[in-house]
């Protein structure tokens, strides 16, 4: 009996979400016809029948096309041409679909944005120094991705008088460069953060700011927002201070760059021994935070090498963590927790706060299955629980079957999300095991954290307040906004992955490869190819020729392929290439070459082509 599946019926239209929509021209059949469908990029769009004299030059071109109405007799709705977008398929034109299709502000800045733009040459002021600690003589520095220039965040550790530690985050204090209500602000805050394609980025706040003048580069003096902790060699804070500051940072690292400072014994310089020092205590910070039950998931991060010139991707590899990166991540996250717990005691009303809910327990159903079938087993009754079974999660001879878990584990759970703490009363953070957590440590890529740094900024008397600040149902909104615009983003990164991967492949030919099995379908393997950080689906029920015998068991779940049973886990391997048959909805194909199933396995293509030997990313 087939299970009964919830139904509703649509009882009407309260409002149209009509936006342009992106897409591509079928040009008509009918020879001098005006009339045309055009077929949008987002396949639950229905196409749209508009009339167009330049059909002949549109064909092969990406357009935008806008909805005008929809006949009740009509299979289609009707729209007109908005413009052109660019051909299909080149690089330019498909960033810019991907950028709509994601409602991604990226228009340039407008002049009434840039007009409230400090003049240059600008230079630290004596007024700007009244209400700042001068401490430009502290050994800061930052630590960064390579090529990273809106640098947000930098830190010093030194040793006190009293045998303590001094431990100092310094933000970019970019609240003092954009000030509430103007364009420059109502443009951030509409943006909501800054977004990262492969190979560019789409700035929230102009590059004056991004780049230079909140960017807190080495050897250069920058206003910051501090929070400074005393410690003992326990990492346990004995003080919490903050303060708006002067800094002048000693140098900007790159994680690999750090890393072989505190490696190298013969170095002893001020700028190591504050790296030291630092790596030391994250290291213990690291450990209470994962007894308390923070979470250590798992998601394959890719990393292409881009060719100088043509600027198409040459190489892909999974990005390699470090130590450092972990150092960097547990002071932003102790800085974000203590500047949290200031705005909410000063501000119950109106603090923006940030919370992870916990995820209802039908999510880890997949989880338990898949644990369950390598005969381990997984507890989830709390973000504790979970880390512990995760952390005892092995299986001989099986390496990889730790951080397959953890990629599983990451899949159940549920999206972080900006709140007011007026208008909620769960704070908890899931993945963090915090009871309060906030953004403080990005102001210069998102919007969220120039709200926590002028509630800050109010409740130590550092700046004044604005209506807009104190009122909770603003507040609100413009979480809203911020979480919509988060989302988003997150969505267009990983599209721009996915057609970088594309541009990747589309020069490889066929590769064979190896992989897991990360679910079973009822006609299909999902298959993760750990090289390439890549996931695709292998079915098994081809339109083109008669299906083999598919018996899937909801149970295992596993899914019987003629004689060979796939399970989660299983070691596969797969030809991967590029399908371009459409060029609006390109996608990489995989077929099965290992194990061998007649009938439905294809053979291992005879020449692998050469693609250069990996850099590692270092």
């Amino acid at each position: 009996m087939t299970p009964l599946k919830p139904t509703g019926k649509i009882v009407g239209i309260i409002k149209r979400n009509w936006r342009p929509f992106c897409g591509m021209l079928n040009v008509s059949q009918i020879k001098e016809s005006t009339r045309h469908l055009f077929t949008p990029a987002d396949r639950r769009i229905p196409r749209i029948r508009i009339e167009t004299r330049q059909a002949s030059t549109l064909a092969g071109q990406r357009i935008m096309v806008a909805i005008d109405g929809w006949p009740k007799d009509s299979r289609y709705p009707n729209g007109h041409f908005v413009r052109s977008l660019g051909s299909a398929g080149e690089k330019e034109t498909e960033q810019e679909v991907l950028l709509l299709e994601h409602d991604v502000p990226h228009q340039a800045f407008s002049q009434a944005v840039l007009s409230f733009l400090p003049k240059m040459p600008w230079a630290i002021t004596p007024e700007d120094m009244v209400k700042r600690q001068d401490l430009r003589q502290l050994t800061v520095c930052s630590v960064d991705p390579p090529g990273c220039t809106d640098i947000d965040d930098a830190l010093h550790c030194r040793e006190l008088e009293n045998g303590n530690l001094e431990v100092g985050v310094h933000i970019a204090d970019v609240s003092h460069f954009i000030r509430p209500g103007n364009a420059l602000d109502k443009e951030a805050a509409n943006r909501g953060t800054t977004v990262y394609l492969c190979g560019k980025r789409i700035d929230m706040v102009p590059e004056l700011l991004s780049s230079n003048l909140c960017s807190l580069r080495s050897n250069v003096d920058r206003l910051a927002f501090s929070c400074i902790w005393e410690m003992n060699h326990e990492a346990e804070i004995l003080k919490t201070q903050f303060t708006k500051s002067v800094i002048n940072s000693k140098s900007s690292m790159t994680y690999a760059e750090a890393q072989m400072r505190i490696d190298d014994t013969t170095k002893n310089d001020d700028i190591t021994k504050s790296l030291r020092g630092l790596n030391k205590l994250a290291k213990i910070l690291k450990r209470q935070r994962i007894q308390k039950g923070a979470l250590t998931l798992s998601s394959l991060e890719v990393r292409f090498h881009m060719d100088s010139e043509t600027h198409d991707p040459i190489d892909l590899q999974t990005k390699e963590l470090m130590e450092t990166n972990s150092m960097v991540e547990e002071f932003m996250l102790l800085a974000n927790i203590s500047v949290a717990q200031k705005i909410y005691d000063e501000f119950s009303e109106c603090a923006l706060l940030r919370k992870h809910p916990a995820p209802p327990p039908s999510n880890y159903d997949i989880l338990l299955k898949a644990a369950k079938s390598k005969e381990v087993e997984i507890h989830t009754d709390s973000a504790k629980a979970l880390a512990d079974s995760l952390d005892v999660a092995r299986v001989d001879g099986f390496p990889y079957f730790n951080t397959l878990l953890r990629i599983l584990a990451t899949r159940c759970m549920m999206q972080a999300v900006y709140f007011c703490s007026g208008m909620d009363s769960d704070f908890h953070h899931y993945g963090l095991a915090s009871p309060i957590y906030t953004h403080f440590t990005s102001p210069i890529r998102r919007y969220a954290d120039i709200i926590v740094h002028r509630l800050l900024a109010v409740a130590i008397g550092a700046d004044g307040t604005y209506p807009d600040l104190m009122d909770k149902h603003k507040q609100s909104a413009l979480c809203n906004n911020l979480n919509y615009r988060h989302k988003m983003a997150q969505y267009a990164q990983r599209a721009s992955v996915a057609f970088h991967t594309q541009l990747f492949f589309k020069s490889r030919g066929i590769l064979n490869e190896e992989g897991f099995v990360l679910f079973v379908r009822k006609n299909a393997i999902i298959v993760l190819i750990p090289k390439f950080g890549l996931e695709g689906t292998v079915f098994f029920d081809p339109k083109d020729k008669t299906a083999p015998s598919l018996v899937f068991d909801e149970e295992g779940p596993t899914l019987k392929v003629e004689e060979h049973t796939f399970h989660i886990f299983d070691k596969v391997k797969v030809t991967i290439s590029l399908d371009d048959s459409n060029i609006q909805h390109q996608k990489i194909r995989m077929a099965l070459t290992d194990p061998v199933i007649p009938g439905v396995s294809v053979p291992v293509p005879d020449t692998e082509p050469q693609t250069k030997k990996p850099r590692l990313d270092r």
